[in-house]
């Protein structure tokens, strides 16, 4: 079956405006049930300004959600999804982190224990999960989906702490790293057969579409499938994708131009420290023939006062 590429930032969100497939995908990733998820007002984007119009270069989608782990304990979390095409993105990352962190609609009123009779009511940040979709491979690792979770103990006695600290989960988070162009043909685990719709090397001529076979997803993720599939017969769904491919071959060509100006910067920066040492290597010359110019003189001055001591005036002396 074909569906639409979820790779271009519209399928993407027209795959999670779905709540139940979102909860569905998010779920899978994380291995634990999304027990409640609620999109966040609006989703946002990285832009770049050109005139006249906006190029979008990250796709971001926020969260919050209540996720209920194997044990069945429940927590409250808010999770954002990033999707980027470029290694340089990482800057912008770390700003939306920044931001996150600032916002004070990401928190919620807790009672807090203090050994005191009566409990204080506090306001505290939401525990933040972050879930990166990279469309470009990172530089030492092969592996597809990576999951990075915190290590919280006692640095004397190596134990972990047995009771969630707020002020611990408020400033550190959990994250999952999806490396797209390494889910090529991996199916080890449940992660990577949803993940398979993902997966670049499924194109095949038109790289809006991907070519799956059904067999191979799990059977509780296949509602996925018929959604991307259903974005193939919508238009408007095509444009987007048409016009995400033209942003993409500008920003290609963007960069081929910053190239080709930081390599004739480099040469002439070559050229100007080529032309500086030959001057410094005159100067070095001239500055030998000066000395041995003072030197030449310096001698001549102390041969003409030996002759003046032996009492033989130079001038009479020299032919």
């Amino acid at each position: 079956m074909y569906i639409a590429n979820p790779l271009y930032d519209t399928v993407f969100k027209y795959l999670l405006e779905d709540n139940v497939l979102a909860k569905l995908l998010i779920g899978g990733i994380l291995q634990e049930e999304i027990v409640s998820l609620e999109f966040r007002p609006q989703e946002r984007t990285s832009e770049i300004d050109r005139p006249g119009e906006r190029i979008l270069t990250v796709y971001r989608m926020d969260f919050a959600a209540r996720v209920r782990n194997a044990a069945g304990e429940e927590r409250q979390v808010l999770i954002e999804l990033q999707k980027a095409k470029y290694p340089t993105d990482i800057m912008r990352f770390r700003r939306y982190l920044g931001a996150q962190y600032r916002d004070p609609d990401n928190a919620q009123e807790v009672e807090l224990h203090t050994g005191q009779a009566k409990a204080k009511r506090v306001r505290q940040g939401l525990p933040l999960l972050t879930i990166y979709f990279l469309g470009h491979a990172l530089e030492h690792t092969d592996a597809p989906v990576i999951r990075v979770r915190r290590d919280v103990t006692d640095v004397a006695t190596g134990t972990p702490l047995a009771q969630k600290e707020a002020f611990i989960e408020s400033l550190t988070h959990d994250s999952y790293v999806i490396q797209i162009p390494k889910l090529r043909g991996r199916r080890r685990t449940e992660v990577e057969e949803i993940l398979q719709v993902f997966d670049q090397s499924r194109v095949h001529g038109d790289r809006h579409l991907l070519t799956i076979d059904e067999a191979e997803m799990p059977e509780r993720y296949r509602p996925i499938l018929r959604r991307l599939q259903r974005a193939v017969a919508e238009p408007k769904i095509a444009d987007a994708m048409d016009l995400e491919d033209e942003v993409l071959e500008e920003l290609q060509d963007i960069e081929r131009e910053l190239e080709q100006v930081r390599e004739q910067a480099e040469q002439a920066k070559q050229r100007a420290d080529q032309e500086q040492q030959r001057a410094d290597q005159e100067q070095q010359r001239a500055d030998q023939e000066q000395q041995r110019a003072e030197q030449e003189r310096a001698e001549k001055e102390r041969l003409l006062a030996l002759l003046k001591q032996a009492g033989i005036d130079p001038n009479e002396a020299m032919p």
